[in-house]
């Protein structure tokens, strides 16, 4: 079965492209089928300043980039196509399919990372200026609108919990909302009606996002129930309505949520179908960072050569490390500093 993989990984980003890292640095050879779009919602965002490692901050295109020379560095393989149908098999040992242009891969294990994308508005300017004051994640842009003037649309948790973190950077943050009524849990709305710079505009939709050069400068707003429109100064619009984790690919297939996101067992990557692991934004509905997607991919990863490992009818691939996978990542390491002490 020499037209196997060892593991073939569906998405990019953070988590796809952490896991292809650990799986070709175990010699396990990964095909990743990244997508047309590959490298994730970062590479929509301009700077990243709460990734580890680059206390200067780092673009988000510049960071995936990164991520992906790594993995290819180890042996990790790419086709920049989408995936268009997955097979899985239902038996331990069984061999998944996965249909790309066409053809059809086979391999004993599947990372599946194909993440989440933020639902948006539809409205005029959203997509012109995103990136430009238009933003989904108060957490990883708040602080560039410090003194600023902001607003969040939404009226959930999230955006709660968005305008709150938001409130302590801006100079005002105006939460606008379709229903007079908000979705989020009495706690949360009483804390962000607590804070002094949260204003709350409903029933008000946003019916604009307008820019001067190329930044966000206003939004339009209109209230749902008198038609009355009002212009307001926004150097920042923050939209929390909701994610789509991007599963259709694996629907009836694979245990998910009632939100859509695939369901792991415990605090493992492991899904319903052996040998089927899911890492990042496609399971995570709470943290949705960065540094979050890539710990769960390399968790993947780890899940997927301790599966290569230990199950029966599955050979153990020749290059694969011995013992512990987690040991025998940093085994090279170990030994050349046991050299270098006994020189």
């Amino acid at each position: 079965m020499a037209d196997v993989e060892n593991v073939i990984i569906v998405g990019s980003g953070p988590a796809g492209y952490t896991a292809a890292l650990y799986t070709a640095r175990a010699n396990l050879a990964p095909l990743v089928i990244e997508g047309f779009l590959w490298g994730g919602l970062l590479q929509q965002t301009t700077d990243v300043e709460n990734y580890p490692g680059f206390p200067a901050g780092i673009m988000g295109p510049e960071l995936m980039t990164k991520m992906r020379e790594q993995a290819e560095r180890f042996g990790a393989r790419f086709i920049t196509d989408e995936a268009t149908a997955l097979e899985l098999a239902q038996e331990p040992g069984g061999i998944h399919k996965v249909v790309v242009g066409g053809e059809e891969h086979r391999t004993r294990t599947v990372i599946l990372a194909m993440g989440a994308e933020h639902k948006k508005l539809g409205v005029p300017g959203e997509e012109e200026l995103g990136g430009r004051g238009v933003s989904y994640c108060a957490t990883c842009d708040a602080a560039f609108f410090r003194e600023r003037p902001t607003v969040i649309v939404g009226g959930g948790d999230s955006a709660m919990e968005e305008a709150i973190f938001l409130s302590k950077f801006a100079s005002k943050v105006v939460v606008a909302h379709r229903r007079d009524e908000f979705r989020a849990s009495k706690i949360m709305l009483a804390r962000a009606q607590e804070a002094p710079n949260i204003e709350f505009m409903t029933p008000y939709v946003v019916e604009e996002f307008v820019g001067d050069g190329g930044a966000l400068t206003h939004a339009r707003l209109r209230n749902v129930e008198t038609g009355e429109e009002c212009l307001k100064e926004m150097a920042g619009a923050f939209i929390a309505i909701g994610h789509e984790p991007q599963s259709e690919l694996v629907r009836g297939q694979i245990d998910l949520d009632p939100s859509g996101y695939v369901v792991t067992e415990g605090k493992s990557t492991r899904t319903n179908r052996p040998g089927v692991l899911a890492a990042g934004d496609l399971v995570d509905h709470t943290y949705r960072q960065a540094v979050t997607a890539a710990g769960s991919g390399c968790q993947a990863a780890l899940d997927a050569e301790w599966y290569l490992r230990d199950t029966p009818g599955v050979p153990v691939p020749d290059e694969m490390p011995a013992g512990d996978p987690a040991d025998a990542q940093y085994a090279p390491l170990a030994e050349q500093a046991g050299a270098r002490t006994t020189s």
